[in-house]
């Protein structure tokens, strides 16, 4: 039989996930895009950006793993097949797109020469980032995962509010039943 709830240590990597992605997002859309690439804090708003980016990363990917190795509750089912099937698909989405988001980030600082500029110091920032396909990419996938994640969000109020489920209590902190 599954446990009714995820384990504390699954629970815990969801959410500094889903914060860390959300401040990305935020950062990214209204301070880097709108900071030019001439300003000198641009350089620290990347070095913030690429740095959160590497921990978003590492923390999606053992998030992957723990889930493979622990047991999992039964997918949240609302009593209509298809949207069963797209709260499963959901999932694997964000999934997807949070490390292909990251890929196309480290394409971009790949490209660009971002680590040795950002830090260590060497030349100037490009004039234009999108002149770099993984930007456009990036913009693209970025985008992607906010809708997404938007979906995400009004899916988990839909289980909780109408549905009366109680399926924030299976991602939230506590002990588990088995």
């Amino acid at each position: 039989m599954n446990p009714s709830k995820y384990n504390n240590i699954q629970v815990a990597l969801h959410w500094v996930v889903a914060l860390l992605v959300l401040f990305m997002l935020v950062m990214g859309t209204f301070v880097l895009a709108q900071t030019p690439n001439s300003d000198p804090s641009k350089l620290t708003a990347l070095r913030g950006h690429m740095v959160f980016g590497s921990v978003i990363l590492l923390l999606t990917l053992l998030r992957l793993v723990w889930r493979r190795k622990s047991v999992q509750p039964d997918h949240a089912e609302t009593g209509n097949a298809l949207l069963d099937k797209l709260g499963v698909a959901a999932h694997y989405g964000l999934n997807l797109l949070t490390l292909l988001a990251a890929a196309s980030g480290i394409g971009l600082a790949l490209q660009a020469g971002l680590p040795g500029i950002v830090f260590g110091g060497q030349g100037i920032l490009p004039s234009d980032f999108r002149a770099f396909t993984p930007r456009i990419a990036h913009g693209i996938l970025t985008k992607l995962l906010a809708a997404l994640i938007a979906l995400h969000v009004v899916g988990a109020l839909y289980h909780q509010f109408i549905i009366k489920d109680r399926l924030f209590g299976r991602i939230w902190f506590g002990k588990r039943d088995m």
